[in-house]
């Protein structure tokens, strides 16, 4: 053994200092300083700085960069990637197809063969079918086999979110038994919490939380340790279904079966966290008409994917003109009609998207069904009226003083009555009525409120118009 300088042991701990700081936050400036010491060429420092980057915060810096430093990057951490695959993860799916072009088909089944299985699957099946096979025959026959399987289940299922590395021991072993196969075993999940009890078909009759078994003699029988309930999952349960279930009753794990109700899974709750956001981003896109997330993609894919919509859009407004030429003699005699009906129509358009936006989440979340809806719709039509006679005031004030008209304002403020109210009933009953036919009430929802919206403010406000004043 040799003796060590004082100035040699100061210098350690500065080095074991600089490695335990904190992770770099991805930050305009760290960005910035990746993307110079790209440009110049530094190479060796920007290994320096991905080096201690946690796998989600690099995935991050990869989405931020041009695509010429994104491919440089990839070429940097290419060597490593099989030990930190969990980056693919992290990616925007457009971000990840770009990255898998920079990859050969054995780099991409290298990278997979070190992630669980339900990571390695959703990695996979948004590939084109001729890279899928190409990347699945350079997988491990069993990894291969796994994702394969998979595969054959409806897309959004729990078939397609589960992870098939999970444990099950039979409710006649021990504790000590059990503990002995965890540390004996080399196929288990790198994590877990649950141990699932099987019976002879490997059916799941229950689950022992690990720490309930760390906490147990050895001489303990599992069967004496499980929980009273389980909630197995179908395999083919809507992924939707799955974080309902997990919200409902508080799950971190739970068994997927399939349809003779083997044991064949587990969906974990970092999984149905993903898809909490997945489910919401959906229905917040599908709210604006935008049928997926555009933010990476290319100028033309971007325009055609919202072009439909916007046409829809177009076919609408058409509707709500021709209601509007239906008047056109009562506003050539009062111009005031002109500047005031925009009012309306706009007002009808924000309360109705108020009570839309409560009623989607609402039938998202469980909590609008047949049995309460009369007494839901009942709220929202005395909220409506409540706000429609409030606004009717204001607006009616703002008109008179505005144009010197008491009779226009009596007709501006009926108007906004009549909108608010029929937008609090629209906005609760359009998305009842598609969620009836099976449809997406985040889908087309919009589409329909704003056409009633538009077209019933404006017939209200010119018609009455056209009654009272002509």
């Amino acid at each position: 053994m040799t003796d060590r300088a004082p100035d040699d042991d100061i210098r350690e701990r500065e080095r074991l200092e600089e490695t335990t700081d904190a992770t770099p936050v991805i930050d305009d400036a760290f960005i910035e300083r990746i993307t110079q010491s790209l440009d110049e060429g530094a190479i060796d420092e920007v290994e320096r700085e991905l080096a201690v980057l946690h796998s989600a915060d690099l995935a991050d810096l990869l989405e931020h960069l041009h695509p010429e430093d994104r491919a440089t990057i990839v070429g940097i951490i290419k060597p490593t990637l099989k030990l930190d695959a969990e980056v693919l993860t992290h990616l925007d799916e457009e971000i990840r197809s770009q990255v898998f072009e920079l990859l050969t088909p054995g780099e991409i089944a290298a990278a997979l063969a070190e992630l669980d299985s339900d990571d390695a699957l959703t990695l996979i099946e948004g590939l084109e079918e001729e890279e899928r096979e190409e990347i699945l025959a350079a997988l491990p026959v069993r990894r291969r086999l796994l994702v394969e399987e998979g595969l054959t289940f409806p897309e959004y299922s729990a078939g397609r979110l589960m992870q098939r590395e999970y444990i099950a021991v039979p409710m006649f072993w021990t504790v000590g038994r059990t503990i002995d196969y965890l540390r004996a075993a080399e196929d288990l999940p790198d994590d877990f919490f649950l141990i699932f009890s099987v019976d002879p078909m490997h059916r799941p009759t229950g689950a022992v939380p690990l720490s309930r078994v760390l906490r147990s003699k050895r001489s303990v029988k599992i069967a004496d340790l499980v929980q009273d309930e389980v909630r197995p999952i179908a395999a083919t349960t809507d992924q939707e279904e799955v974080a309902y279930m997990f919200r409902q009753y508080g799950l971190v794990s739970a068994p997927v079966v399939d349809d003779s109700g083997r044991l064949i899974g587990v969906v974990t709750v970092d999984d149905v966290v993903d898809v909490i956001d997945e489910e919401a981003e959906d229905d917040l896109l599908k709210l604006g008409g935008v049928a997926e997330d555009d933010f990476y993609s290319a100028v033309l894919d971007t325009s055609r994917s919202r072009f439909s919509w916007l046409g829809l859009n177009l076919l609408t407004a058409i509707l709500a003109s021709g209601v509007i030429a239906i008047f056109e003699g009562t506003i050539e005699q009062i111009v005031a009609l002109a500047v005031l009906m925009p009012i309306v129509a706009s007002m009808g358009g924000n309360a109705g998207t108020q009570t839309l936006t409560v009623a989607v989440r609402a039938l998202a979340m469980k909590e609008l069904s047949a049995s309460n809806a009369r007494r839901v719709i009942g709220k929202e039509l005395l909220v409506g009226s409540i706000n429609g006679l409030a606004f009717a005031i204001i607006a009616g004030g703002i008109t008179a003083v505005w144009f010197g008209d008491p009779t226009l304002a009596l007709v501006i403020g009926a108007a906004m009555i009549i909108n608010l109210v029929i937008a609090a009933l629209s906005g609760t009953l359009i998305p009842l009525a598609l969620d009836r036919f099976r449809i997406d009430p985040a889908v087309a929802s919009g589409v329909f409120l704003t056409t009633v919206t538009d077209v019933v403010g404006f017939f209200a406000f010119l018609g009455l118009a056209a009654w009272v004043l002509i």
